[in-house]
């Protein structure tokens, strides 16, 4: 299965469910996602696709955006973000799959280079850094809720226009009718399509 940021949310009521279940978290490759869920093994992928999928299943779990995070010692930690700030300052991309960077890049076509210093399937690796310079950490708008309090930061939007996209999982028809790979979908459905639904609501993407 692929990581996602919003699975997290879902382990609790699956783990309740099943106490027993294991997962292997991997990290996905775009160009080779097929393979990966018809020979690799994988049963599940998370994401937004960067092409057709056919012929694997899919289902769309919600709109998912993109935020910014700061230290709370950061410059612009009580101000408004420009974009020549998010270009000026040094970044990192967190948790961003090549299909939504892809979006973000093509948001940004005509405009100067960002700083970019890190980018990483992981929080740790900005975590790291965050407190010795001034970085702005670009993810998931679900990863931001859930770290924000945590790790004491601050959630700023993106300071450009952007369009919020699909989320969806996929899966090889190998899976299609087996009792608990159905029982796996169905959580990571309704629990996350749940999330999502909430963060469309909280942030007024569907107007």
């Amino acid at each position: 299965m692929r990581p996602l940021t919003i699975l997290p949310f879902a382990l609790p009521r699956i783990y309740h469910e099943a106490p027993k279940v294991k997962f292997n978290f991997i990290p996905l490759q775009h160009d080779q996602l097929a393979s990966q869920l018809a020979a690799q093994g994988a049963d599940l992928a998370i994401c937004r696709p960067t092409a057709p999928v056919a012929p694997l299943q899919s289902e769309i779990l919600g709109r998912v955006g993109v935020l910014c995070l700061l230290s709370k010692q950061h410059p612009l930690a009580n101000k408004e973000m420009t974009l020549q700030d998010y270009q000026h300052y040094p970044h990192a991309m967190i948790a961003i799959s090549d299909g939504v960077k892809a979006l973000i890049d093509q948001a940004l076509v005509g405009e100067p280079e960002r700083n970019m210093v890190l980018r990483a399937y992981h929080l740790e690796a900005a975590l790291a850094i965050v407190d010795t310079m001034p970085l702005i950490i670009t993810v998931p708008a679900d990863l931001a809720y859930l770290i924000e309090d945590r790790h004491n930061l601050v959630v700023k939007p993106l300071p450009f226009q952007f369009t919020p996209f699909d989320y969806s999982m996929i899966w090889h028809t190998r899976c299609d009718h087996s009792p608990a790979q159905e029982w796996l979908r169905s959580i990571v459905k309704e629990e996350c399509g749940r999330l999502i639904a909430k963060r469309v609501e909280d942030m007024r993407l569907d107007g």
